[in-house]
């Protein structure tokens, strides 16, 4: 699909009162992306050439979501006749093919906006317009058309404004268009406000260009589902569910195994090979790659993070993270932002690893924290160890050689450097530079009171009695 002499609105200025949040209702996430964007990213994959996004609420959360788009503000929010005519310097001299999509419907599919497209073109209609026929029509705009034969469209009427024989018709306005450009402007000067919500409908547009003789056609979507906006807390977690169900179909059809598919979460943008296998209660977002005979799961989310072939990723949060090919992780381990485990290298139970490398055939098996750090091949590192990275005012760099043998409960003093094959004895304290294949030793000396235990225990006995 290419569009490229074709632009697009998309309406993202709406506060969304029913999802009573701080948060403005376009910025509100589908398995991990925001509403909008998921609209802005099917527009750009149906090959459209220009979008401008409208921003009003809450602007300064959603232009950030958008920033590869043009962002034109509406000041008041009129109605979406109104925003769109606030496109109207934006798209000056335009004389194409003008998309007007909704930013609150994450579900459209590119292929969807392709046909609208083609629809308008193939009569050279003054505007093509997607329809729908939900279980529950309560709250759409009814199409209305001069009778049950004629594919062409009378006019849109919004629920507010309808008549009971309108308010019982079926087919819906899901609020995608296709617009003559030219036409589209001038007719937005004739819109006025006198309905009940004392709003600039774009719907009237329709009306307007029926009046003038001019063709209005409608392109039925196949399941209305994909035209389902977001309105309350409620139809967000269903369009995810929905989201979920389709994502996931989509992976298994290509090879990848899920053992219950109802409770694994697969963000839209992330990439799964076949003979993937991912276990019950997993989330996957973001730009987040696992490659080929890699099992993840359960409980285990990751977001932004890649991992390699023949990887098993047991109960782990990893974010912005990288896992080579045979790597372990888990049970219960947390990759932070820069976290690279190497080939067949291991972060395991309650290990959590910051900035750092862990290298090729390394281990971190237990109860570790290691931060900036950047660790050799072949290092094994004993349950307890930390890199005492911060002194309350910088980060500092903790470097460890190859082969490598920590003992348990160390702490390394950044920065500090340990070179190859050297030993460090459990329970150190190690705040020097280590030199290869030497042996370390940071402990206290130990201290010893014979009879101790017996004196203290004849006078707690004399105390008590």
């Amino acid at each position: 699909m290419q569009h490229s002499d074709v632009a697009a609105i998309i309406l993202a200025a709406g506060e969304g009162v029913r999802m009573k949040s701080k948060k403005p209702k376009v910025a509100h996430e589908v398995l991990g992306k925001p509403l909008v964007r998921w609209v802005v990213d099917a527009a750009k994959a149906a090959g459209i050439g220009r979008i401008i996004t409208v921003v009003g609420h809450g602007k300064e959360q959603v232009a950030p979501l958008v920033e590869d788009t043009t962002v034109v503000e509406q000041v008041q929010q009129r109605g979406t006749a109104d925003a769109v005519r606030s496109c109207a310097e934006a798209l000056a001299g335009f004389t194409g093919a003008l998309l007007v999509l909704s930013g609150d419907c994450p579900l459209i599919e590119p292929e969807t906006i392709s046909a609208l497209i083609d629809a308008q073109r193939e009569v050279d209609a003054a505007a093509s317009l997607l329809t729908m026929e939900p279980a529950d029509p309560t709250g759409y705009g009814r199409i209305v058309r001069e009778d049950s034969a004629r594919a062409g469209v009378l006019r849109i009427v919004e629920q507010k404004d309808a008549t009971p024989e309108e308010a019982a018709l079926t087919e819906c306005n899901a609020g995608f268009y296709c617009f003559d450009a030219p036409l589209l402007f001038e007719a937005l000067g004739r819109v006025d406000a006198n309905n009940a919500q004392g709003e600039f409908y774009l719907t009237d547009v329709v009306r307007l260009f029926v009046e003038d003789g001019r063709a209005v056609v409608a392109v039925k979507a196949q399941d209305a589902r994909e035209c389902s906006g977001v309105n309350s807390r409620i139809q967000l977690a269903e369009i995810t569910a929905f989201a979920r169900d389709r994502i996931n179909r989509a992976h298994m059809e290509a090879g990848v195994s899920m053992m219950d598919p109802l409770t694994t979460w697969i963000g839209p943008d992330v990439r799964l090979s076949a003979d993937v296998e991912l276990l019950p209660e997993v989330m996957l977002f973001g730009s987040t790659s696992v490659g080929e005979g890699s099992v993840v799961g359960p409980f285990s989310r990751l977001v932004d993070t890649q991992v390699g072939c023949g990887c098993t990723i047991d109960e782990t949060v990893a974010i912005e993270a990288q896992v080579d090919d045979g790597a372990t992780c888990g049970p219960r381990a947390y990759l932070r932002p820069g976290a690279h485990l190497c080939k067949r290298a291991k972060a395991g139970t309650h290990v959590e690893i910051k900035k750092s490398t862990i290298g090729e055939g390394s281990k971190v098996p237990h109860l570790s924290y290691i931060g900036d750090c950047t660790m050799g091949a072949g290092v094994n590192i004993g349950a307890g160890t930390i890199t005492c990275n911060y002194d309350g005012t910088r980060k500092s760099p903790t470097v460890i050689g190859d082969e490598v043998f920590v003992g348990s409960d160390t702490m390394l003093v950044a920065p500090v450097t340990v070179g190859d094959r050297a030993l460090i004895g459990a329970g150190s304290c190690i705040t020097q530079d280590v030199d290869a294949g030497a042996l370390a030793l940071g402990r206290a000396r130990q201290t010893q009171i014979d009879g101790w235990a017996d004196k203290h225990h004849q006078h707690d006995v004399a105390a008590k009695s």
